[in-house]
């Protein structure tokens, strides 16, 4: 599923009602919205009964009684946390709930713990987290340090402006603007090339970047477009996505390197769930609400 999303698809976006969202770590900022997910639309997902998965990390998540599942608080329609609930939605949400049932565990057996994106591969190799489902990209470098099963979802790098920004319109034309990206992400990577030519500014959380956006302190901020619809979403009087995308972002569920039992049963997991039609409707519930149209999951490489 490839989100290729063109300013002229934003206005889509812009469409919807909605107000600032500049949570931090915790979701809070403002007056954020969040992302309003359709709750009532959302599938509900079968918990497994008597699973055995020859995987320590399995094995340890069952005594404990509860499965730790590495996400984001600050990502409207993806992965967003409520400060009046505390509760988490999003698709990337969705998506863990999936994988958790197919390993035997309810939502109420999992225990949620955000994680900023510079700090993902250190908590997998420690163990505070037992997957971490985050809009994740897979890459190489990553990849010696954890393992990962998917990709589940296909995403890109792009752009998010101020709504009445004439002179950014793609890539291409942000030489000399200030560009804010955060710290551990690929999108960051991607636009500190010097064939763009930006002043780059590096912040610990997207929401820190969309409220100095907001603020008139930076003129862009990237990332996936996935995250920057949700944004945009979010405060349709305040902000636009631009251009095409420029990078490519498969995301995957970040696990343990060399629990390969695991990685088969996550991915046996994402294949069943999408099989089944749980996916879509949770996309459409969720991520769908940010404007994004819904594509065919990309083939699941990591089983």
């Amino acid at each position: 599923m490839k989100l290729r999303k063109t300013a002229a698809s934003a206005a889509v976006v812009l469409a919807l009602a909605a107000t600032a969202a500049c949570g931090g770590k915790d979701g809070s900022a403002g007056d954020e919205q969040g992302g309003k997910t359709d709750k009532k639309a959302l599938p509900t997902y079968k918990v497994a009964e008597n699973v055995d998965v020859d995987s320590p990390v399995v094995k340890k998540a069952q005594k404990r009684g509860t499965l730790v599942i590495g996400a984001k608080a600050d990502q409207p329609y993806l992965g967003f946390q409520d400060q009046s609930t505390k509760e988490y939605s999003g698709f990337d949400i969705e998506v863990a709930k999936m994988v958790a049932a197919d390993l035997g565990f309810s939502p109420k057996k999992i225990k949620w713990e955000t994680v900023d994106s510079n700090a993902r591969e250190q908590a997998v190799r420690k163990g505070d987290v037992d997957l971490m489902i985050g809009t994740y990209t897979i890459n190489d470098e990553r990849k010696k340090q954890i393992d990962f099963a998917g990709p589940y979802y296909d995403a890109g790098a792009s752009l998010l402006v101020r709504k009445d920004e004439k002179d950014i319109t793609g890539p291409d034309t942000v030489k000399g603007k200030k560009v804010c990206s955060i710290v551990g992400s690929t999108p960051l990577q991607t636009i500190k090339e010097s064939k763009y030519g930006a002043k780059v500014t590096e912040l610990a959380k997207y929401s820190d970047c969309v409220k100095q956006l907001i603020d008139g302190q930076v003129d862009a901020v990237t990332t996936d477009d996935a995250i920057l619809m949700g944004y945009a979403a979010d405060n349709p009087k305040k902000l636009k996505v631009v251009g095409d995308t420029f990078s490519e972002e498969p995301y995957g569920v970040g696990l343990k390197k060399g629990d390969k039992a695991l990685q088969k049963a996550v991915a046996d997991a994402l294949e069943a769930h999408q099989e089944n039609g749980d996916y879509k409707k949770a996309f459409e519930a969720t991520l769908g609400k940010s404007g994004s149209d819904f594509e065919e999951p990309p083939a699941l490489q990591e089983k």
